[in-house]
């Protein structure tokens, strides 16, 4: 019987990243409580959830049988490449709508759903999404909208 190496493998880097991470931020940090948490208190909790999230998925994988491997689609990676690339160089150009929304149509190309109104909807909402979170949210100093000069 051949093991799910890897998500055994994969499962078992996530739980040490986060065993690690979390065991780094107990030493260094104060913790605090739950009325008033420290500075470690979320790098602990973030950690724990990691090391669970790995366990997770290497656990179950160490009784079941390696499955087929999934292949490689050269035309959804080079899309997700261009659509990284456009959306680091064009931010301060077209600004944080415009970059997100081009990042996330480039990116839906190769996606199976077809359609372009699916598209559009799906750019849309993730660069509401994103203005709501990073413009209003955490008031990031980039611009929203693209520049006219």
């Amino acid at each position: 019987m051949q093991k799910d190496w890897p998500d055994i493998l994969g499962g078992l880097v996530l739980a040490t990243l986060g065993a690690t991470a979390a065991g780094w931020a107990l030493a260094h940090y104060d913790i605090g409580s739950l009325r008033r948490m420290g500075p470690g208190f979320f790098p602990v909790v973030l950690g724990a959830l990691l090391a669970g999230l790995g366990l997770a998925i290497a656990l179950p994988a160490l009784g079941r049988e390696a499955g087929s491997r999934p292949g490689i689609e050269p035309r959804a990676a080079v899309a997700v490449l261009a659509a990284i690339l456009v959306f680091g160089f064009g931010l301060f150009r077209l600004g944080l709508v415009g970059a997100t929304a081009a990042a996330v149509l480039i990116a839906a190309l190769p996606a199976p759903h077809g359609g372009r109104i699916w598209r559009l909807v799906l750019a849309l909402a993730i660069s509401a999404l994103t203005v709501l979170v990073f413009g209003l949210g955490l008031r990031m100093n980039v611009p929203l909208w693209p520049r006219l000069s």
